[in-house]
C-alpha cells in the first residue's frame, strides 16, 4: 500500500472538502438524517484532518435540538432488522448474523418494549458487538429514566456519526476503465466518459467527474469514490451507429479498486469487471 505524503489528507476527506455542496449533502444525510448536523459539517469545511471532523461532529451532535435528536434516530433502522438499501446498517448490524431464532425473537420482544416505553428505535453503535451483546445492552437500557436513556441515545449517535465519518474520510474506493472497439480491433481514444455515484439503492445520481479515454483506450485518472457511495455508474458517448451511448451501474466496494472495461462493437458493447 503507497503511503500519503505528510499533511496529505485522506482521499474521502479530500473529496468532501472539495465538492460542491449539493454533492456533499446528500452524503453527509445518508450518514446522519439530521438536517441541522449536516449544515455544520459542511459549514465547517475545510478540515484539516480526520480528527477536526470528529471534533465538529461531537459539537453537532451536542448541538441538535429535541427534534433534530428525534430526526437522526428515526433514520436508523431496528436492530435486527438493516435497512435492505442501506448496506452501512447491514454492515454495522453484523452481529446479529449468527443469532439462533430465539435470541432473534426475544431481540424483536426487546426492541419493542424499548419503542413503547421511549417512543423512538434503540439506537446503540452496534459495530463489533456480538448479538447477546447487543441484548443484554437492550435489557440494561430498559431500565433507565427517560432522561437518562436520551443522553445515552444521544452519545451513541456521535459515535455512529464518528464510525461513519471515519469511514468515509479513509475510504480509497477507485475506479478505472478502458474502451476496446472490437469492430476495428483497437483501444478507443477520446470517449467521453462520466463517472456518477449513488448513495443506497434508491437514492438520487450524483455528478462526480468527467474524462476522456487516452490513446491506449484507457481512464485511469478518476477521482477516489466517496465512502458514502453504495452504487457508481459510468457513462460513455461512444456514439457507434446504433448506442450514441453505453452505461454501466455498478456496486462500490469499500476499500477495492474496480477496473471496468467496456467492450464495443457498431451493435453491441459488454463489460466485466477486470483487476
Amino acid at each position: 500500500m503507497t503511503s500519503r505524503p505528510p499533511h496529505t489528507p485522506p482521499p474521502g476527506l479530500a473529496w468532501l472538502n472539495g465538492a460542491e455542496d449539493r454533492a456533499v449533502r446528500p452524503v453527509l444525510r445518508r450518514l446522519c438524517a439530521a438536517p441541522d448536523w449536516a449544515d455544520r459539517l459542511l459549514a465547517a469545511r475545510p478540515y484539516a484532518d480526520t480528527a477536526a471532523l470528529l471534533a465538529v461532529n461531537d459539537a453537532a451532535v451536542a448541538a441538535l435540538s429535541g427534534d433534530g435528536l428525534d430526526a437522526a434516530v428515526a433514520g436508523h433502522p431496528r436492530i435486527g432488522r438493516p435497512d435492505p438499501a442501506d448496506p452501512a446498517s447491514a454492515r454495522e448490524q453484523r452481529g446479529m448474523a449468527d443469532a439462533d431464532a430465539a435470541l432473534r425473537a426475544e431481540m424483536t420482544e426487546l426492541n419493542l418494549a424499548y419503542q413503547e416505553r421511549f417512543g423512538h428505535v434503540f439506537l446503540i453503535r452496534a459495530t463489533g458487538l456480538t448479538a447477546v451483546q447487543l441484548r443484554d445492552a437492550l435489557r440494561a437500557r430498559l431500565g433507565n429514566d427517560p432522561a437518562a436513556e436520551r443522553a445515552v441515545t444521544r452519545t451513541e449517535l456521535g459515535r455512529i456519526n464518528a464510525l461513519r465519518l471515519t469511514r468515509l474520510a479513509e475510504s480509497t474506493a477507485t475506479v478505472s476503465t478502458h474502451v476496446l472497439d472490437t469492430g476495428l480491433g483497437r483501444p478507443a481514444s477520446g470517449v467521453p466518459v462520466t463517472l456518477a455515484v449513488r448513495l443506497g439503492r434508491e437514492g438520487p445520481w450524483t455528478p462526480h467527474a468527467t474524462a476522456r479515454t487516452d490513446a491506449d483506450g484507457r481512464c485511469g485518472g478518476l477521482p477516489d469514490l466517496p465512502g458514502a457511495a453504495d452504487t457508481a455508474r459510468l457513462t460513455f458517448a461512444v456514439d457507434t451507429p446504433f448506442f450514441p451511448e453505453a452505461t454501466v451501474t455498478f456496486r462500490v466496494v469499500p476499500g477495492e479498486h474496480h477496473h471496468v472495461p467496456l467492450l464495443l462493437s457498431p451493435y453491441g458493447h459488454s463489460v466485466y469487471r477486470g483487476s
